[in-house]
């Protein structure tokens, strides 16, 4: 269930701290109890310290430190820790569902950055992709229509596709992609098969939406003229999770780039971010302007055998995060 814990303030918009409490399998090659939390050299290991666990904790202690030092804030500071981040997002379409979220005055997402303030990120969506042919004898495969050889031109589309999408960068999240993760077709060597599904990975820019992907996707399967071939497709959208954009000129940008500094904090460049977060369904759905400022890097530590999170980080993510609660929700 989603969890949601709020520091009262004032009438005015508050402020978001937004993360995720699911995490993804253990897998293998640890060295270290996944689930042990180990404290060594300084980092905190575990399956989800670093992708959220620490990021949680950090927005924690930040708000703890804030109603004991009894601040007046214009408006209430909340954290929602929310379910399914990792597969569907069902956590924060409840969260937005169940009640008005519009009262915030920003949005940041406590994940992994290497407390960098990341402005920008790309969203995703999966697409399911069915070919439907008819099944035979392998000795007189003519007599079948083999959904195995349709889907093959369907990846293979979907490959040039990914190719021509190379020239169509973000300045600061790259370009969009697609990445085929899954075939399943087929009953038996001796079949022509009846039936073949892909799943395929869309990233998408800020600006796309996964309906118009999903309408783009049918019209080039369609234009491989499959129905000729005695085949039949259906193309479905299994997830959408959308992207977002927040000006680096923003108040929510230049104060969280200062509390960082005052913090104790590097100096570090506004960025994008390649992957995708639940930001994305608040920036969309609510129009809150949304940044990703978390300890923990996703790139060396997030979804891998040993992970951990710096303590030093995560005590820089505290302060930043009281930091830009006092400086946005006070006078």
């Amino acid at each position: 269930s989603n969890l949601s814990a709020v520091l009262p303030g004032g009438t005015g918009d508050g402020l978001l701290l937004l993360g995720h409490t699911d995490v993804v399998p253990v897998g293998d090659n640890w060295t270290v109890p996944p689930f042990g939390g180990q404290i060594r050299a300084g980092r905190l290991y575990g399956r989800g310290s670093a992708d959220m666990k620490g990021g949680l904790a950090a927005c924690v202690v930040a708000m703890a430190a804030l109603g004991k030092a009894g601040v007046s804030l214009t408006g209430a500071v909340e954290l929602a820790a929310l379910v399914d981040e990792e597969e569907t997002g069902k956590g924060v379409r409840a969260y937005l569902r169940d009640g008005d979220r519009t009262a915030f005055a920003a949005c940041i997402v406590a994940e992994p950055t290497d407390l960098q303030t990341i402005i920008a990120a790309r969203g995703d969506s999966y697409l399911e992709i069915a070919v439907t042919g008819r099944a035979a004898h392998s000795g007189n495969p003519g007599d079948g229509r083999n959904a195995i050889y349709g889907a093959a031109a369907v990846i293979g589309e979907l490959e040039r596709w990914h190719q021509e999408l190379a020239g169509d960068r973000h300045p600061l999240v790259g370009a969009p992609t697609w990445s085929v993760g899954q075939v399943h077709g087929g009953s038996g060597t001796s079949t022509v098969p009846a039936d073949c599904l892909i799943t395929a990975d869309r990233r998408l820019l800020p600006e796309e939406t996964g309906p118009v992907v999903l309408a783009q996707a049918r019209r080039r399967i369609e234009g491989l003229d499959l129905t000729e071939r005695g085949l039949h497709v259906t193309v479905r959208m299994t997830m959408d999770m959308p992207g977002f954009e927040t000006a680096p000129q923003h108040r929510l940008v230049t104060t969280a780039n200062a509390a960082r500094r005052d913090a104790g904090g590097p100096d570090l460049p506004l960025a994008g971010w390649s992957a995708a977060c639940d930001g994305g369904f608040i920036a969309r759905d609510t129009g809150v302007p949304v940044i990703v400022l978390g300890p923990g890097s996703v790139a060396t530590q997030a979804h891998r055998a040993d992970e951990s999170v710096g303590l030093a980080d995560l005590h820089l993510a505290a302060r930043t995060y009281a930091l830009c609660s006092l400086r946005l929700l006070t006078n």
